[in-house]
């Protein structure tokens, strides 16, 4: 698989490590001191549950193997195809918030 860099042009998917759903960027604070059952809960779902998508996905790639930069690659899963790539710091913005009770 080809991911079209942002930066860099076509880089070949070895140069990057795969690190998840890319609503993986919009992480809730961590529960400190005595916490509402609000915030354990978007903390527990964070941490703990994942969809697993069929068809269009955003994901968070890490160019390991180069500039070391973070990116969202649209894509998808099932025919791998690469609709867009952007940089994670201007994507963060627009990446879909984490689930709430265990809904998307």
């Amino acid at each position: 698989m080809i991911i079209p860099h942002p930066l860099l042009g076509p880089r070949d998917a070895s140069e990057f490590t795969y690190l998840g759903d890319a609503s993986l960027l919009l992480r809730p604070d961590a529960p400190v001191g005595d916490p509402s059952a609000q915030t354990m809960t978007a903390f527990h779902d964070y941490v703990h549950l994942r969809d697993n998508p069929h068809g269009i996905h955003r994901e968070l790639w890490f160019h390991e193997q180069g500039d070391r930069s973070w990116l969202v690659v649209t894509r998808n899963v099932s025919s791998h195809e690469i609709l867009s790539v952007e940089l994670a710091s201007q994507a963060k913005t627009t990446a879909k918030k984490p689930r709430k009770g265990g809904k998307s």
